[in-house]
């Protein structure tokens, strides 16, 4: 039971990460025939023995999700310029010297197993049992990483987004960025009679003044409302109820998107008098409150001379020293190896989620105002942490905009891979064989 589990598992993760893989979903003695050069791609080849193990693979996939099969000879087509395309990138990316280190695909594969509750050996284990070759796992998994550094390269590190483009996305696509958006207003109207004459206007003006400059001075919004306002709901506190921002009276749009909660706008002039809006609350809207974390650190890094236990051992003693007593910062700034913020006496400043490594992060986030974490590992070498502050901001402007600015990339480099996948695919030389057999 436990067997087939992890063969479920291993399918599924292996179609997820490799897609259309060549991976095989069944033995490889299952593919008969004499093998055959099936398409010369520049100065490599793609063998029909190829073709027919992606055929197979992607056959699987498709009959899984449920996905109608379109004819054989258009899918064989297909497949064969999938292969096509992924061949010339590898060989893009061995002219421009693009790899991926044993080092970096082992770390990979061991985050596969891991993600998944697998032991390495399991993992292995797994794939092995389902009919798959591991080393050719390993193969596959690291041109699909090549690729995608290559593309990372060659498309999205050249893709720019202005604030401008940021600007004009936000601004047409304003009501699916604001969802379902509601609005409860409250509102205080000192009436102006039609013709007025210039001192009755004043004189409006002034009471809506006097009103505005009470209400910051903490009177009670629906009680001055019940008592001055002229409105038809001035009874009712002044309480307009949930309205969509196009269910607004025109003259209140403008201003209550500049009002946050709880916020009161200056006097607002129209035909009838002088208008007073509350923003009383808000809700459905696209919001993002973020906790950042205020932090020091000292840092040890590993070499020929400080190996991980000895970096482990010393952190330790600085660690037990702390508690003891000594200060942080004069501890950081005698031992901690990253001098930027050694200086400081270990401090980080304010870090929004996402501004360091994972690792980091996670310790941080177990922490409580004081507290020092054990030694722990990233990829710049052994830290300990002390957490001096935590506070929630809101982040929802800077939410928005880079939720755009991600969108925009998105379409942006779809448009360029494509247009660069095409380039290097009319560059290539190309010649298909046995065409009777496509």
């Amino acid at each position: 039971m436990m067997q087939q589990t992890f063969k479920r598992l291993a399918l599924r993760l292996l179609f997820l990460i490799l897609g259309f893989s060549m991976l095989l979903p069944v033995a490889h003695s299952e593919i008969e025939g004499i093998d055959r050069i099936i398409a010369v791609v520049n100065e490599d080849v793609i063998m029909n023995s190829e073709l027919e193990l992606r055929m197979l693979s992607v056959t699987t996939q498709l009959r899984q999700r449920g996905t109608p099969l379109p004819p054989p000879d258009v899918l064989r087509k297909q497949v064969l310029e999938r292969m096509i395309i992924s061949k010339l990138q590898i060989q893009v990316a061995e002219r421009t010297g693009v790899r991926i280190s044993d080092s970096t695909l082992n770390q990979a594969v061991n985050s596969v197993a891991r993600n998944n509750g697998l032991t390495l050996a399991q993992f292995r284990q797994t794939i092995e049992e389902g009919g798959f070759d591991f080393g050719s796992f390993r193969e596959d998994m690291r041109n699909q990483m090549i690729i995608t550094r290559l593309r990372q390269r060659q498309v999205n590190n050249r893709i720019s987004v202005s604030d401008q483009e940021v600007d004009n996305f936000i601004s047409v696509n304003k009501k699916q960025l604001e969802g379902n958006k509601e609005f409860r207003l409250s509102h205080i109207l000192i009436s102006v009679p039609e013709a007025s004459a210039p001192e009755i206007i004043q004189e409006a003006n002034q009471k809506a003044l006097d009103t505005l400059q009470k209400l910051r001075n903490g009177a009670n919004f629906a009680e001055v409302a019940a008592s001055v306002s002229d409105g038809q709901n001035a009874f009712e506190g002044g309480d307009l109820g949930w309205r969509k921002s196009t269910q607004l009276p025109t003259i209140f749009t403008e201003p209550a998107k500049a009002l946050s909660k709880g916020d009161i706008s200056e006097p607002i002039r129209s035909p009838s008098g002088f208008h007073i809006i509350k923003m009383s609350d808000i809700r459905g809207e696209l919001k993002s409150i973020i906790t950042e974390t205020q932090a020091r650190h000292i840092l040890i890094r590993t070499n020929e001379v400080t190996s991980a236990e000895l970096a482990q051992i010393r952190l330790s003693q600085l660690r037990t020293r702390i508690i003891g007593g000594e200060e942080f910062a004069k501890l950081a700034r005698a031992n901690s190896d990253d001098r930027g913020s050694a200086i400081r006496g270990g401090e980080l400043g304010w870090t929004k989620p996402g501004q360091v490594v994972p690792e980091f992060e996670r310790e941080m986030q177990q922490l409580q105002n004081g507290e020092i974490s054990e030694p722990f590992q990233t990829q710049f070498g052994w830290h300990i942490v002390q957490v001096t502050g935590k506070r929630e901001t809101d982040n929802t402007e800077e939410f928005t905009r880079n939720k755009a600015r991600l969108a925009i990339q998105k379409r942006k480099g779809e448009e360029e891979t494509q247009a660069w996948l095409r380039r290097i695919r009319d560059e290539a030389y190309v010649e298909y064989r046995l065409q009777d057999n496509l």
